[in-house]
């Protein structure tokens, strides 16, 4: 993808603690730029959205001017209605999750449904 827009991809590192926990540490500068953070959530799923969710976090605590969120594979879209009691709207939790990490924009691919948009 970098190749394409002809841009360089800005490294990131991921250090696993002995307690299983994650830190995620953005190398480049982001201070009042435009932040694209690429990351398909997909199997192992729950670790992917960790690391994306701190990486979005990591460049809203670093002054981006936007952080914008290409995700091709959007995790628990399926998860978007009630069709069950007491059950949690997985699709919505994702969308509120990022908002509240800080990002600015979410781009994904073809949703399950409507009400994930």
């Amino acid at each position: 993808m970098c190749d394409l827009l002809d841009v360089e991809l800005s490294p990131t590192r991921v250090q696993r603690f002995s307690n299983d926990c994650l830190q995620v540490q953005l190398r480049a500068n982001c201070r009042q730029r435009d932040v694209y953070i690429v990351q398909p959530v997909a199997p192992p799923t729950q670790e992917n959205l960790m690391e994306l969710l701190m990486m979005v976090d990591a460049a809203r605590g670093a002054s981006a001017a936007q952080v914008n969120v290409v995700m091709p594979h959007y995790a628990y879209a399926r998860s978007d209605k009630k069709d069950a009691p007491r059950i949690s709207l997985g699709g919505r939790l994702v969308a509120d999750l990022l908002a509240t990490a800080g990002a600015t924009r979410v781009l994904t691919m073809t949703l399950h449904a409507e009400q994930v948009h």
